[in-house]
């Protein structure tokens, strides 16, 4: 079985406005990223790259470029509503695989989006596969904006959170032993439950820490995670992000 990378892509941004167009080397931004991750091999053959449009602009880029794009709906309430619809209008079967790949990542390493999609194919009891990193110093551990995760023996989510977790009880001023686990913003979703996730109703956690995952964990789905012995490349948020990101672009 191959996957497919979905790259939900939007206009609306408070913070970069029309940030999938944002030009990077000549090139707009979401291109970037699925050309990233074109030169990914599934199990049968090249993976396909799709890009969730919301606009006719964002459409015409893709297409200038030679990028598969499907223009989804403007009223999403969330990215994957979006990717349920783009499932849909792709025709994929419940049993397929798609990994959401953010459309402002465009320094993303291809091999984490392969191991993120690989870790699903060989865990059939779980839903959803992401990714974490280890973290090594206490001002991202304390951070609230630097998701946590910790896992089971068998490399399952037991928890995400914004809070510093696991709390070393007796060294409470000091990182914990094994190392915490940054976690890092990329799914990989069986099509069936991406079908049923919107659906799903929010839970109080979910809510509570402002986090979309934990809304499948309260329903009993299980979230197989990556650990990654490298942080990802920058993202692009913020005007300054992005300049620093067009520094960094190879070529």
């Amino acid at each position: 079985m191959s996957f497919t990378i979905l790259i939900p892509a939007r206009l609306a941004s408070t913070r970069l406005p029309n940030k999938p167009l944002a030009d990077i080397g000549g090139v707009p931004m979401v291109v970037r990223v699925a050309q990233r991750v074109m030169s990914l091999q599934g199990p049968a053959g090249p993976v396909r790259v799709v890009v969730a449009a919301d606009s006719a602009e964002i459409m015409a880029a893709c297409q200038a470029h030679d990028v598969q794009a499907v223009l989804t709906r403007l009223d999403h309430p969330s990215g994957s509503d979006r990717l349920a619809e783009a499932c849909q209008l792709l025709g994929l079967s419940d049993e397929e695989i798609v990994v959401n790949v953010q459309g402002d990542e465009p320094l993303i390493d291809p091999s984490l989006v392969g191991a993120v999609a690989d870790l699903l194919l060989q865990r059939p009891e779980a839903s959803m596969s992401t990714a974490a990193h280890t973290i090594d110093n206490m001002a991202d551990f304390v951070n609230p904006n630097v998701v946590k995760v910790v896992l089971d023996a068998r490399a399952l989510a037991q928890y995400f959170s914004r809070a510093p977790i696991p709390c070393w009880r007796d060294q409470p001023q000091a990182l914990p032993v094994p190392a915490p686990l940054r976690h890092i913003g990329i799914y990989g979703y069986r099509v069936g439950f991406l079908r049923q996730f919107p659906g799903l109703a929010q839970s109080p956690l979910e809510l509570t820490e402002a986090l979309e995952q934990l809304r499948a964990m309260w329903h009993g789905h299980r979230i197989a995670v990556h650990v990654s012995p490298h942080a990802p490349g920058p993202g692009v948020d913020t005007p300054e992000d992005l300049e620093r990101v067009r520094k960094l672009y190879p070529g």
